[in-house]
């Protein structure tokens, strides 16, 4: 049986990412407070590459850590990188781990990096630190996400029927000598969306991966950590996320037959919200394009594929 043409590392992929949040913080803010991301001029809701990348990341490690050429190179755990580095060159048993590196071993233990680790092969990576390993630009690249609609985040207190210092829940005799209790709850805050549409857009490079030897495998691996990446990372804080549909717009040539943008727009002229939905709160209040709504659009010697639907 042949792979599909989406997994085919020798064409170039443009390809449309939709997920939702229901009652969910989908990417916190740090310099706003960890409330969700925001357009401050549209109130669109907005999701980094890098979020994304770290789900993608975590998810490749739990399906297929223990496998020497999907391991993962920017963990969420803090290992620090140049010990990763240390690695290529004790495995190629090189010596120069200093600032003075050959380029010839450099060349080598990039090398090795990406045959080694999945999110280098993938998406790239900057290693020229005291330990170099070199550059590598992967051959996918993500964008920011967008919300489709204006977005109204939710800033809700919250009590919990705990306390943390030890002081806090000292009692205190009163002048009537009755004893007061100390405290016995603490407030909180919690940020949310009560729901939102987002889409992505996404591109994979045949050339970059030919380079990084980004395979096959590695194309349909990526496919599958779209679609599934939420179902391993849930948590109350993001509420209810899932993917909605990944479009993938195959190319017949490594250039491509027609610009990123204009097969992007076939998406996006088709989502809408429903008539009559003037507050979406729910999948349901669009109308989500299906296959044949973007395939009678996509130029000739093109093929277009809808995963996670």
């Amino acid at each position: 049986m042949s792979e599909p043409v989406y997994n085919d590392p020798m064409r170039r992929h443009d390809f449309v990412l939709l997920f939702d949040v229901k009652d969910g913080n989908p990417n916190g803010d740090p310099d706003a407070g960890n409330l969700p991301r925001l357009d401050p001029e549209t109130m669109q809701g907005l999701v980094t590459d890098v979020c994304l990348k770290r789900k993608i990341r975590d998810f490749v490690d739990v399906t297929h850590g223990e496998e020497e050429r999907y391991k993962i190179y920017v963990q969420s755990k803090g290992v620090a990188l140049n010990s990763m580095h240390k690695r290529a060159y004790e495995a190629l048993g090189l010596k120069s781990m200093g600032t003075k590196q050959k380029r010839s071993d450099v060349e080598q233990v990039r090398r090795w990096m990406c045959l080694n680790f999945y999110d280098i092969r993938m998406f790239g990576a900057v290693m020229t630190t005291e330990v170099n390993c070199g550059q590598v630009r992967g051959p996918i690249q993500l964008t920011f996400s967008r919300s489709i609609d204006p977005v109204v985040p939710l800033d809700i207190s919250i009590t919990r029927v705990a306390i943390t210092r030890e002081k806090d829940a000292e009692v205190v005799e009163g002048e009537d000598g009755l004893g007061e209790g100390g405290k016995v709850t603490e407030m909180g805050r919690k940020a949310i969306l009560p729901y939102g549409l987002y889409r992505g857009f996404g591109f994979f490079s045949p050339a970059l991966a030919e380079d990084t030897g980004a395979d096959a495998e590695d194309l349909n691996l990526f496919w599958e950590a779209l679609q599934k990446m939420w179902w391993q990372d849930r948590s109350a804080a993001r509420g209810l996320m899932e993917c909605r549909g990944v479009y993938v717009f195959s190319h017949k040539s490594t250039l491509g037959e027609a610009p990123a943008h204009i097969l992007f727009d076939i998406v996006e002229s088709k989502l809408t919200r429903k008539k009559g939905v003037t507050t979406p709160r729910s999948i349901d209040d669009y109308q989500i394009p299906t296959l044949e709504d973007v395939r009678e659009q996509v130029p000739e010697g093109m093929e277009v594929n809808l995963l996670g639907i």
